[in-house]
C-alpha cells in the first residue's frame, strides 16, 4: 500500500479574521491522501469530525481495504478553522458553526453550504484525475457525516455511495426541493452508537426517518459505543464498500 501524503493546497479562509472568501475565489481544501495502488479508479472523500483534521481517519485505511479491491484514492480534507459557538467561540477545524447540540437548535446554513461547495470542488478534482462521480463515495464522521449527506444528496451526478457515521441530516427542510434526481437511489451506509452523548441515537433515527420519507434506502447499523467508531462497524463498512466497487 502506498504511503499517504499531504496536499498543501491553501484554503480560502482567514483563520485570524474568521472570514471566508467568495465562492469564485475558493481554492481546494488541503488534504491528506492515500492511494492503495497506482492509478486509482475509485475515490473516497472522507470528512472528519469537529475539531479533528484530515489525519483523523487516515489510519483506518489498512483495516478497511481488502487486497482484491481495485485501486482507491482516499482523500481526507482538512476543514477550515472557524470559531465554534458550542465550544465558547474557540477556533478549530469545523465544517460549520454549531450553536447547540439540541435537535431543534438554529443551524449554520451559510457555513453548511460553503462546505458543500468545498466538497463539490474536491469531487471536481477527482473528475480531473480520471475518476467519475459514479466511482466516488462521500464519507464522514459526525459533522463530516452531516456534510457528506448534505453534499451527496444534492450532487447533480450519480455517486457510488454515501457513508454517514454518528451523524444527522443538516438543513433537512430544503432537501426535498434541492435533492438531485441522480442520487435518489444512492446507497447510504449509516452507523450510530447506542450510547452516543453528542449526536444522540434518536437524532440519527429521526434523520433516517426523514430520508426514508423521501424514498431513500438507508443501510442502518447501531453499535454499543459512544461517539466513536466500533471494530464491527469497520468490518460492516468493509463489506458494504466492497459491494459498491463493481
Amino acid at each position: 500500500m502506498r504511503q499517504p501524503h499531504e496536499e498543501r493546497n491553501d484554503s480560502c479562509y482567514d483563520a485570524v479574521s474568521f472570514t471566508s472568501c467568495p465562492d469564485s475565489l475558493m481554492t481546494l481544501l488541503p488534504t491528506v491522501e492515500n492511494e492503495t495502488a497506482a492509478n486509482p479508479v475509485y475515490s473516497i472523500i472522507w470528512l472528519h469530525g469537529l475539531g479533528a483534521d484530515g489525519n483523523d481517519f487516515a489510519p483506518i485505511v489498512p483495516e478497511l481495504v481488502s487486497p482484491e479491491w481495485p485501486a482507491i484514492r482516499f482523500v481526507f480534507p482538512h476543514a477550515p478553522v472557524r470559531p465554534v459557538t458550542i465550544n465558547n467561540g474557540m477556533a478549530m477545524r469545523a465544517w460549520y458553526d454549531i450553536y447547540s447540540f439540541e435537535a431543534g437548535a438554529p443551524q449554520d446554513e451559510k457555513g453548511t453550504r460553503e462546505s458543500i461547495t468545498q466538497v463539490e470542488a474536491l469531487i471536481a478534482r477527482e473528475h480531473e484525475r480520471g475518476v467519475p462521480s459514479e466511482r466516488i463515495l462521500l464519507a464522514g464522521f459526525s459533522q463530516g457525516g452531516a456534510i457528506a449527506l448534505a453534499a451527496g444528496l444534492r450532487h447533480p451526478q450519480k455517486l457510488a455511495g454515501i457513508i454517514a457515521l454518528s451523524t444527522y441530516l443538516p438543513i433537512a427542510d430544503s432537501l426535498a426541493a434541492e435533492r438531485s434526481a441522480a442520487n435518489r437511489a444512492v446507497p447510504i451506509f449509516w452507523g450510530h452508537g447506542t450510547f452516543d452523548p453528542v449526536v444522540v441515537l434518536q437524532r440519527g433515527m429521526d434523520s433516517r426517518a426523514a430520508l426514508e420519507a423521501l424514498g431513500y434506502r438507508v443501510d442502518w447499523h447501531t453499535y454499543p459505543m459512544p461517539h466513536a467508531v466500533h471494530p464491527q462497524e469497520i468490518a460492516d463498512l468493509r463489506r458494504w464498500i466492497g459491494e459498491r466497487l463493481r
